[in-house]
């Protein structure tokens, strides 16, 4: 069926997003053949860029199991089109997200769509578009993983492979925030058809406090060092070592003193 939410129009791939693909790749290629003066300013581009395609195709994933749910009004909201301009605020959705990778490297939750729940019939469909999201940084992170899991490192230069590392780090950590079933958080949109009418109402005022409870936990030192252990063994599963995830660390942050060390493990 054919209405005036789901024109191809609607569907249609936006140009902001093919740009930042584009800054993704040029400054991939430059950090992969070493072509910048600076190697740590191609590092931080390249991640940034990434995050940020990350952070759309978390969108799209509710947006497009929001439509197939029944939900056809996200064609007419932009949700389709990945562009980042429309999930929700700019400031909220793309620039606190990047701030937080630079102050702390840790994967905020980014954008959200906004989904016009009344249109989907079943909780397993309410459930699965809550999901979809933290699934896409889960996909995500799988694939930039992939050249340590395959063993396929050789030839890979040290600092893409610092950078990749770093970038999974990001969306491991994103994931697990997002599934935690704190309200505000897509783990609570998993969990929350399923509980009573009694226990969301009682749960309904907290729900825009959720999120800032965890980062204000977070910056608390155990629960830090918790959080962070959880990352590092969730990596070292997939083949990233410490040593991958701190140099890249220390390359996105180009504007410090990089650590001798990383050439050294380089």
């Amino acid at each position: 069926m054919t209405t005036a939410t789901t024109q191809r129009s609607d569907r249609r791939v936006s140009p902001v997003f093919v740009g930042i693909l584009a800054v993704t790749g040029v400054t991939g290629w430059a950090t992969w053949s070493g072509f910048a003066s600076q190697p740590g300013l191609a590092v931080f581009l390249f991640v940034t860029a990434a995050w940020v395609v990350s952070l759309c195709l978390h969108e799209y994933a509710h947006a497009r199991t929001a439509l197939h749910g029944g939900d056809l009004s996200v064609g007419a909201k932009g949700y389709l089109t990945l562009n980042p301009l429309k999930y929700t605020h700019a400031l909220l959705s793309i620039v606190l997200p990047v701030v937080f990778v630079i102050m702390g490297g840790i994967g905020l939750p980014g954008g959200a769509v906004f989904i016009e729940r009344d249109r989907i019939r079943g909780r397993w469909r309410h459930s699965l578009i809550s999901a979809a999201g933290p699934l896409t940084n889960v996909l995500f992170a799988v694939v930039c993983t992939a050249p340590f899991w395959l063993h396929a490192l050789d030839g890979v230069p040290a600092d893409f492979r610092f950078a990749l590392a770093f970038l999974a780090l990001l969306q491991v950590s994103a994931a697990i925030l997002n599934f935690l079933p704190v309200p505000g958080l897509d783990g609570y949109g998993i969990v929350e058809p399923w509980l009573s009418y009694g226990v969301k109402r009682q749960i309904a005022p907290f729900a825009p406090f959720g999120l800032l409870l965890v980062f204000a936990l977070l910056w608390q030192s155990p629960v830090n060092h918790a959080f962070f252990d959880l990352v590092d063994s969730i990596l070292r599963g997939l083949g990233v070592g410490d040593v991958e995830t701190y140099c890249g660390q220390n390359l996105y942050r180009f504007w410090q003193t990089t650590d001798p060390y990383c050439s050294i493990a380089g």
